[in-house]
């Protein structure tokens, strides 16, 4: 990795952390599909540059999530905003909504765009896709950045592992949604962004969620656990007694040119939250 590419890097940590104005946020982009097997997969694509940042948005998501940040970045960076197969404009075929199968798509998105390189940048369930793209194509990753996203899947049984998904396979998701999203929102004041994102993720439809929630933690699943890189790795995550020291240890022991970093007065949505 050159000395502009890490460059390029930190600008993205800088600019996702909430350097951009909620005033000012970008227009849709130029929309485009990809194919992807028999599937079209949607993506934007704004600004310009040498260097491309590739978004890869959370459960349930869609790549709207991220606009916020393209004020921020559209002169310095070719920005490549995804929605994941089953999200947003996506065909939403009935499959296994693996990570691997995540992974498959962000790279087909990247070839359609013309993208050799980029700076992948996974928010939640996007760092484990991001872990995936690395596994799969490492010569197309420039540098990887997780926004309050696990590096490595975290430690569960079966039984715990079925305790988690089992509720967004009953009638009930909805409301189990709702509340599992609204938890994420812990700081007073962004209760209108909660609503926001809640009404945004619950456009998904059930069988998508539930299967992404499978292809993370159901059993049989590969692991997404990062080894050693020869790419810059930076991690900005939300204060949670989930990042332990031996979580943070295991980041920064990922490559020579790893950032950690926390962010005070901000839940999960982190890249919104510091906008309002």
């Amino acid at each position: 990795m050159n000395k502009s590419s890490i460059s390029a890097g930190t600008a993205v940590f800088l600019l996702v952390a909430g350097c951009a104005s909620s005033q000012h946020t970008a227009n849709a982009g130029e929309s485009r599909f990809a194919s992807f097997g028999t599937n079209k997969v949607h993506y934007l694509v704004e600004g310009k540059g040498s260097h491309a940042v590739v978004f890869v948005h959370c459960w349930a998501g869609n790549a709207g999530l991220w606009r916020d940040q393209v004020p921020a970045l559209a002169d310095k960076a070719r920005l490549v905003l995804i929605d994941l197969p089953g999200h947003g404009q996506s065909d939403k075929p009935h499959t296994d909504y693996t990570m691997d199968f995540f992974a498959g798509a962000a790279l087909a998105v990247m070839r359609d765009a013309q993208v050799d390189k980029a700076t992948l940048v996974g928010h939640s369930m996007g760092a484990p896709i991001i872990c995936r793209v690395y596994k799969q194509a490492p010569e197309k990753v420039a540098a990887l950045l997780a926004v309050d996203g696990f590096l490595r899947r975290p430690k569960m049984s079966p039984e715990q592992a079925e305790q988690f998904v089992a509720p967004f396979r009953s009638p009930e998701y909805r409301e189990h949604t709702t509340r599992f999203i609204g938890a994420m929102f812990p700081v007073p004041g962004t209760e209108t962004l909660r609503d926001r994102v809640v009404s945004e993720l619950l456009a998904t439809p059930q069988y998508v969620m539930l299967g992404a929630m499978e292809g993370m933690f159901g059993a049989g699943q590969p692991d997404w656990d990062l080894k050693k890189v020869t790419v810059p790795v930076l991690a900005i995550n939300a204060p949670n007694p989930m990042w332990t020291d031996e979580y943070k240890d295991y980041v920064r022991s990922l490559s020579p040119k790893t950032d950690y970093r926390t962010m005070d007065g901000v839940g999960h949505w982190l890249m919104l939250e510091k906008l309002i």
